[in-house]
């Protein structure tokens, strides 16, 4: 298995695991902070594929935050996309 940090969370902006850890613990980030810094969320999907880790990481990292006090909200697309239309045009 591949080092924890080089795990990628979010795929549409490529930030893994240790970006995130990394930047929650040295900036001591709310959720906003840590998804402008490392653009986590950002991508096409707006955050439906991370979400979840992104929350458990700020969760591990900021015990003082209860599960449903992350104030993210997700962003969709106007109307969805596949990645293969996305990648069509490169």
């Amino acid at each position: 298995m591949a080092n924890m940090g080089d795990i990628v969370i979010c795929r549409c902006e490529e930030v893994t695991y240790g970006q995130l850890q990394a930047t929650a613990e040295k900036h001591n980030c709310t959720a906003r902070e840590l998804k402008l810094r490392t653009r986590a969320g950002m991508g096409f999907c707006g955050g439906r594929t991370c979400r979840p880790s992104l929350d458990r990481i700020l969760e591990s990292v900021t015990p003082a935050i209860a599960p449903g006090e992350i104030p993210l909200k997700y962003q969709p697309p106007i109307r969805p996309v596949t990645f293969g239309t996305v990648g069509e045009n490169l």
